[in-house]
């Protein structure tokens, strides 16, 4: 999760009068370089419904298109306890949540751990290990038992695992690739219910995995069951994903199941990887060196022009470029500190664009304060002006997504749920892709827009929970398509 600073108020535009002609130059070149027109913007999405199509195939594309075995919305009356285990990119967090007699009522109490940054690229059973220690903490802590085999029954536990992965059955995924900056050698190809199974038998946990979710998952089912004219789930933060509800006879890849063909099936979309090919993304320089210097060149294309695991790094090689080839931005002055790849995150570009005063003081006090800079007026222009670029290009390219989902699915009219800090705190980033969507759907002026990208609920808790108990309602049905181990769940 990226960290941002309290939103303020709207920020005010700024002027160019006072900047001088080579800075002049140099902005209208990054206008060129990010701006993204409404041509550009159709383009994309009809390629983007296309590759959603591929994904669906038995052959497959680059964007995976995993189905998740989650099969329907729930109808707002499961209840009982559960625990819901959210894997992230920042931080661990353990929940348990309580699904009330009364339709869509839920209460929650939830902890988290910071997810040490030695485990990203450390040992595989270190991970795991870490997970259950977490989660033994927290059944302790909130049931207050000494011996925790004593505890009368198993509680049901959703996993969100927040990482492209193949699941033959809802209680199982294979790792397809780490993302968000986890590098960890022997995972990827493999199943990693067992491995988190293991760490759970070891310590003795009374906890039963009855569902592996995606965030974005999740984040369809939480938000449907508060809100059902929610179609598609969303996550723009450190990644960038979606799910929505498709039907069966709509994905040739599991048609050898016979399933009903219009049974429902919830995809997880993991369209970060969209157009890896580069058929269509308008990358920049910048871009580039991005991709080769990441821990996986050549994948996730899309997601590392749009995430916010890559806005600030994006502003950081800019600004870089600028001071050694192009205009001498921050002449004479070391910028060493700026020159440590990573050291800005979405929320410096974010602070940039809400500085409220004409004279851009607290842009200057923020690059003395982390960089050690000091920027003249015209300067400080031309890097506000670049931090609306990068994160306007983000939300633009962003609705492309959702977009094309609309269009294979041909949604006219829905609500969108959506999460992530990108969405939540990058300031004007609604609004951006708001205009985005109007621009590439075509809609008449003056009217509401027919599809609203909305805040979520709580995925990776609630949805995560919520997908454990449709799993546990699906088996007392006997539907047990894409459940691999139902003991003890009824």
């Amino acid at each position: 999760m990226v960290d941002f600073p309290p939103r303020r108020k709207p920020s005010r535009k700024g002027s160019m009068a006072d900047v001088p002609g080579n800075l002049l130059d140099q902005i209208k070149e990054l206008e060129r370089l990010f701006s993204v027109d409404q041509a550009k913007l159709k383009e994309v999405t009809e390629h983007f419904v296309g590759e959603l199509e591929k994904g669906l195939s038995v052959e497959g594309g680059s964007i995976p298109m995993n189905p998740t075995w989650v099969m329907g919305y729930p109808d707002g009356y499961e209840t009982g306890t559960f625990l819901a285990l959210d894997m992230g990119g920042t931080n661990l967090r353990v929940c348990e949540i309580i699904l009330g007699e009364e339709k869509g009522e839920f209460e929650i109490i939830q902890s988290k751990y910071r997810m040490p940054d030695e485990l990203k690229s450390g040992d595989s059973e270190e991970l795991w290990e870490y997970i259950a220690d977490c989660l033994q903490q927290f059944i302790e802590y909130h049931h207050e038992v000494e011996d925790l085999e004593q505890m009368d029954s198993k509680l049901p536990l959703g996993f969100t695992f927040s990482f492209p992965a193949t699941q033959d059955f809802i209680d199982h995924g294979v790792l397809q690739r780490w993302t968000k900056g986890f590098d960890i050698s022997g995972v990827e190809g493999k199943d990693v219910a067992p491995l988190f199974e293991a760490a759970l038998e070891k310590r003795k946990l009374p906890v039963r995995l009855s569902a592996l979710i995606n965030d974005t998952t999740g984040t369809l089912i939480a938000s449907h069951y508060t809100d059902d004219t929610m179609q598609i789930g969303c996550i723009f933060g450190t990644g960038c994903n979606a799910a929505y509800m498709e039907n069966c006879g709509s994905v040739p890849k599991i048609a050898h199941y016979n399933l009903p063909p219009d049974m429902p099936i919830a995809i997880n979309c993991e369209y970060g990887a969209f157009d890896n090919e580069l058929v269509v993304l308008p990358r920049t320089p910048f871009d580039v060196i991005i991709d080769n210097d990441s821990p996986r060149p050549g994948q996730q294309a899309f997601e590392k022009m749009i995430a916010g695991l890559y806005l600030g790094e994006l502003f950081r090689l800019v600004l870089v470029d600028l001071h050694d080839n192009k205009c001498g931005l921050f002449e004479g002055q070391d910028i060493s500190k700026l020159r440590k790849a990573y050291s800005l995150d979405a929320s410096f570009l974010s602070f940039i664009e809400e500085d409220p005063f004409e004279n851009l003081s607290e842009t200057g006090e923020l690059f003395a304060r982390e960089l050690s800079l000091k920027g003249s007026k015209p300067e400080l222009e031309l890097c506000r002006r670049l931090a609306e670029l990068i994160g306007t290009r983000a939300a633009r390219l962003s609705a492309c997504g959702v977009a094309a989902i609309c269009k294979k699915k041909k949604i006219e009219s829905c609500h969108v749920g959506a999460d992530g800090s990108v969405f939540n705190k990058y300031p004007h980033f609604k609004d951006r892709g708001a205009q985005a969507l109007r621009e590439i759907l075509d809609w008449p002026k003056g009217k509401r827009d027919p599809v609203d990208i909305r805040a979520a609920e709580d995925g990776s808790g609630v949805g995560a929970a919520l997908i454990a108990a449709l799993t546990i309602k699906r088996v007392k049905a006997g539907n047990l398509a894409g459940i691999r181990n139902t003991e003890g769940m009824i």
